[in-house]
């Protein structure tokens, strides 16, 4: 069985979705597969503002008739008038998001977003699902929710992965095509929970893993993993060939390409992990498996915008040793801050970090009780893999560096910018 994943790139209009049938048309796969599909486009940036305006008391119904109205459109273009089916279905999904937020009692923000921002790929799916039905590829429609089961960390759930591989073997026909969800799980009390911000990518390797499949292929709007991103970066090229360990390392610093999570569970069983450009199935794409060295070995850039650098140091001006770090790295969990960069020395203590939850202005007031603070935000935050010389000189140009750290493969600088 392979697992195939489209983005929300590649389905986000009528034409983006015929696209997806030529794929399964090209590449010979209409059974013994089964295909993970992002919500259409820029749904689920929507869906995250019918959060803030329903938590803030706004007017959510306008933005959710935005949203149907926008689905409505797709399916116009791949249906004809007289077939309402696929109509009902995804209108009976957004009826069930409004009764949720009509009745809902929580207020907390992560919880509320889980049950909410998940709906893009339910109705992504089921359009899809029914385009493919009715162009002669019978599939299986999957509610992911029923079989990736985790925890309940809102907005970063933890895989169950003995209950996960369980549903997942149980429900998935093998021999058939199966649509379903990226994204998305529920927890014990089957709330709604999601995998972290793009992480379509994660599910399809949760699926790869419980299914012991052959492959996974990720359909991009790009060739394949490029030395950078081609929207920030000039004259990019393609990597043909990465080892696990190189991609792991490429997502760990930021590459947007691939989910930091996707590596680990293919690294696991030796699932080969390909990525290749919906715009042109037949291309070589990139392969990431066991043993393939960085092909060709060029420098790799990688940017985070909007980071925060936080410096510390002690009140009393002593030593930054173990018991300090240890209350601020307790502190860095407690808020949900990712840090991205540490460097020390024995009276201070640096840091780039992602403030992804929101909590930083609550962290700053905790550790100001302990440690004399100051902070910056929107910074950026370089990476450079495997660097020479005149890869720093090109990165640094034009910007003011903050900080600068280099390892053997690695240099990460952190900057302002348009000085």
């Amino acid at each position: 069985m392979k697992v195939f994943k489209f983005g929300g790139a590649s389905v986000k209009n009528a034409e983006g979705v015929r696209n997806v049938l030529k794929v399964l048309e090209k590449t010979g796969k209409s059974n013994n597969l089964l295909v993970v599909v992002s919500a259409m486009g820029k749904t689920t940036n929507a869906l995250e503002e019918v959060v803030e305006a329903y938590l803030k008391n706004g007017n959510f119904r306008e933005k959710l008739g935005a949203i149907k109205k926008f689905h409505q459109e797709i399916i116009a273009g791949l249906f004809a008038e007289a077939d309402t089916a696929v109509l009902q279905k995804t209108e009976s999904f957004l009826n069930t998001l409004e009764n949720f937020l009509e009745h809902n009692k929580s207020s907390k923000y992560d919880f509320v977003y889980d049950q909410v921002v998940s709906y893009g790929e339910l109705i992504s799916t089921t359009i899809v699902s029914e385009f493919l039905e009715h162009s002669g590829f019978p599939n299986k429609w999957l509610d992911v929710r029923h079989l990736i089961k985790t925890d309940a960390t809102y907005r970063d759930a933890q895989i169950n992965w003995r209950d996960t591989q369980f549903e997942i073997r149980k429900h998935t026909r093998t021999n058939l095509l199966n649509i379903t969800q990226g994204f998305i799980g529920s927890d014990p009390n089957n709330f709604t929970t999601t995998l972290g911000r793009e992480g379509s990518d994660y599910t399809a390797a949760i699926f790869a893993y419980c299914l012991d499949a052959e492959s996974v292929t990720i359909w991009k709007d790009v060739p394949g993993v490029l030395n950078g991103d081609p929207s920030i970066f000039q004259n990019t090229r393609l990597l043909e060939q990465i080892s696990y360990e190189e991609a792991i390392e490429l997502a760990f610093y930021g590459a947007s390409v691939i989910h930091p999570k996707t590596l680990q569970p293919l690294q696991g069983k030796e699932i080969p992990l390909y990525v290749k450009s919906f715009l042109d199935p037949e291309g070589s794409g990139t392969a990431v498996r066991k043993g393939l060295h960085l092909s060709p070995r060029i420098p790799c850039f990688i940017v985070k915008k909007n980071q925060v650098l936080i410096s510390l140091s002690s009140l009393d001006f002593s030593f930054m040793l173990e018991e300090n770090i240890s209350e601020i790295f307790r502190l860095f969990h407690l808020y949900q801050i990712k840090v991205d960069l540490i460097q020390n020395s024995a009276i201070s203590f640096s840091v780039c970090v992602d403030n992804r939850f929101n909590n930083l202005e609550k962290l700053i007031q905790h550790l100001k009780a302990r440690f004399k603070v100051s902070y910056t935000k929107k910074v950026s935050l370089y990476t450079i893999r495997h660097f020479d010389e005149a890869a720093i000189k090109l990165l640094e140009k034009g910007k003011e560096v903050l900080l600068k750290q280099l390892t053997h493969n690695t240099m990460q600088m952190v900057t302002k910018e348009n000085i």
